[in-house]
């Protein structure tokens, strides 16, 4: 893939074949799919700095998590980030923002570091940067749409929001600008090391950690979140199909 058309068509694709295998792996690519079209549609006004190196960026961005939904796919081995949220999205014993917050860490956490070194090739890492942080405001945007309207697809899940108060709850307190400072820093890494390769392991592991506190997020939300799981909506394609209304309409530009 080359251009940001050709990523739609991908995430079109991906988007359809999750609702018609029920998959929660949808509830990411559709959330992520409208990123890119918030996106696209920043290119075409030259919203952004750099708007040529901005689609190269995003294809690069996006291919990441493409090639490791394919390579789950074809019963291939992805990155331990990226194989915990295809995995947990073969149970229904998780929340929607669950599945949303698994497939953002793993996107942003590992894969948009990567992406910002490999856009900037030999030029300094510093000249993407205001880009960089553009994509995750648009994210970050298009989350907090979610979270605000969760209500549509989890009824009740705005009861445990109290309860992240005082407490280290990751799945409560997820930051996406938190994501994007870690980001960031592991972008300026990735980009002066000499084996890229290492340092992609080291770094999956350690975010890997993080998934594994969204999946597990400890005793005191354990029995909460049973609760919440039990009245969100049965249907993967149905709660798709609302998701993607919501992010719609938490667009701007």
């Amino acid at each position: 893939m080359k251009t940001i058309d050709e990523v739609l068509v991908r995430m079109d694709q991906i988007v359809d074949l999750c609702k018609s295998e029920q998959s929660r792996m949808g509830y990411f690519a559709i959330l992520y799919r409208q990123v890119t079209r918030r996106i696209r549609d920043g290119i075409l006004v030259r919203e952004f700095e750099d708007n040529e190196r901005m689609e190269k960026l995003d294809v690069l961005f996006a291919g990441r998590f493409i090639q490791a939904y394919d390579l789950w796919k074809s019963g291939q081995k992805p990155t331990n980030s990226w194989l915990l949220a295809f995995e947990a999205s073969m149970t229904s014993k998780h929340l929607v923002l669950q599945h949303l917050f698994l497939g953002i860490n793993a996107h942003i956490n590992l894969d948009l570091g990567i992406s910002a070194a490999d856009t900037m090739g030999a030029e300094p890492i510093a000249g993407i940067q205001n880009d960089f942080n553009k994509i995750n405001a648009v994210l970050a945007e298009l989350v907090d749409g979610v979270k605000v309207n969760i209500g549509k697809v989890s009824p009740i899940f705005g009861w445990l929001i109290p309860l992240a108060k005082g407490r280290d709850e990751m799945l409560l307190n997820f930051s996406i600008q938190l994501a994007r400072d870690g980001a960031w820093k592991y972008a300026g890494e990735y980009y002066g090391c000499e084996d890229r390769s290492t340092s992609i392991l080291e770094r999956d592991a350690n975010i890997a950690k993080l998934a594994n506190k969204l999946i597990n997020p400890g005793k005191f939300l354990l029995l909460m979140l049973k609760m919440v799981g039990f009245v969100e909506w049965k249907s993967v394609s149905r709660t798709m199909d609302q998701l993607d209304t919501v992010v719609k309409e938490a667009q701007t530009i």
